[in-house]
């Protein structure tokens, strides 16, 4: 089979060695959580619980009727000493229940469970919103919302994101090695949400072993097939990957439901099937701790609110001096604090000592045109991060910043190591800001 892929983009070296053969390990639990009231995009959640009251791994804790939302459960049984303001790893302060763990963890009463065969559409979708799913590659957008398209907007394809294409990351490869059965029943299940009659699962080919493990899982099933693609960044972008695989083009501003196309993350199609056959909320996630400063590379499994400083010290802590990047190095943000607590979307931790760390500013804009040439979505990020350095973002806008994903391809070709990124990421929330008072 030859390995699909899309136009532009870049090659960045893997790093995936130093974790890469790990299987995924449980962690101790923490003293405390933080559960932040708002881990997802759409509406924030209000507080269903107060300070003193007690709490069981599983508990609803949060909850809004916005639809698009997606509720916070308890990670772990404790008693809550906090509803509050704490930081988030956007830098900013999220209200948050921060939970003191108990000894003893009790689990409360979940949902029953239906079995793949015996799910209707509507019970996938309710057992999904319930269990507060979002998509854990890192976007967070409510997973409810994304089974719910419009009656005019019929959802033919379903593509499982196993791209992994960030540099470090390795936690989906293992999740689709060693919860392979759960995935494949996971898609079926996203298949008959929507009504689609074709999954594929889009799978680097740097992953050999998953790709010969799930086309195996899926051999004889109908309707489903694995596609390999091309080692290239950013070839898991939703775009980028209905690209590869269906050959289609999500027009500028619309969303993967125009082409008639649905993508999940792995992780996300995990805790789908888990929540319909098992009611469990997602309370926890894989994750890869790496980076050339961390001490025993790792991919652990983590209860959503645990602080990132714990983390780190199960897995033997920093070797000196860091930078430490939630996310992948290509999308993740940089972090000032490391009690800020893992969430939903937090795909990896990763530590990068000083040698790898640019200490020079950034320079004017050369005119070069190399980010324009790697751009995945064709932009002029040149333009736009120009107009955003100078406070001009209406231009800013006209020059399509709302259409950039920050996949980071152009800071990272730029030879005048502009930051591209955070210039656009200041213009959208300008634009944004603009669009709520019109």
């Amino acid at each position: 089979m030859s390995a699909k892929t899309f136009q532009a983009g870049i090659h960045p070296p893997t790093c995936k060695e130093a974790s890469g053969g790990k299987e995924i390990q449980e962690i101790a639990l923490p003293e405390e959580v933080v559960i932040p009231l708002h881990q997802h995009t759409g509406a924030p959640c209000d507080p269903l619980v107060k300070v003193g009251d007690t709490v069981l791994a599983g508990q609803k804790v949060g909850d809004t009727g916005a639809f698009v939302s997606a509720p916070v459960h308890a990670s772990v049984a404790g008693t809550v000493k906090a509803v509050e303001p704490r930081p988030y790893f956007t830098g900013t302060q999220v209200n948050s229940v921060v939970i003191a763990v108990a000894e003893e963890q009790n689990t409360a009463d979940l949902p029953p469970g239906k079995s793949v065969e015996e799910a209707t559409p509507d019970d996938i979708k309710k057992a999904v919103r319930e269990a507060g799913i979002v998509g854990m590659g890192g976007a967070a957008f409510p997973t409810a919302v994304k089974l719910s398209p419009p009656a005019d907007k019929p959802i033919e394809s379903v593509i499982i994101n196993g791209g992994e294409c960030e540099p470090f990351l390795t936690c989906d490869h293992r999740n689709m090695l060693e919860m392979a059965e759960e995935m494949v029943q996971g898609a079926r299940l996203l298949l008959k949400a929507v009504g689609a009659s074709r999954c594929y699962f889009g799978i680097e080919g740097n992953k050999p072993d998953a790709i010969a493990l799930i086309s195996e899982k899926v051999a004889g099933m109908e309707g489903m097939e694995v596609v390999p693609l091309e080692c290239k960044y950013p070839q898991g972008a939703e775009k980028q990957l209905i690209k590869a695989v269906l050959d289609r083009e999500v027009p500028p501003g619309k969303l993967p439901m125009e082409v008639g196309a649905l993508v999940q993350n792995v992780g996300t199609t995990i805790a789908v099937f888990q929540a319909v056959t098992q009611g469990k909320p997602l309370i926890e996630r894989a994750l890869t701790v790496s980076g050339p400063a961390v001490a025993e590379p790792k991919n652990v499994r983590v209860k959503i609110g645990t602080p990132v400083r714990h983390v780190l010290e199960q897995c033997g802590g920093i070797k000196g001096a860091a930078k430490v990047v939630l996310g992948g190095p290509m999308t993740g943000w940089a972090q000032s604090s490391l009690d800020v607590p893992v969430v939903k979307g937090t795909s990896g931790i990763l530590a990068i000592p000083p040698e790898m760390v640019d200490p020079e500013g950034w320079l004017a804009c050369v005119r070069c045109g190399k980010c324009v040439d790697h751009c995945p979505m064709f932009l002029y990020p040149n333009f736009i991060g120009t107009f955003a350095e100078a406070g001009r973002y209406a231009q800013a806008e006209d020059w399509g910043a709302m259409d950039c994903f920050e996949c980071g391809v152009c800071a990272y070709v730029c030879p005048s190591k502009r930051p591209l990124i955070q210039f656009v990421r200041f213009a959208k929330a300008d634009i944004l800001a603009r669009r709520r008072k019109q």
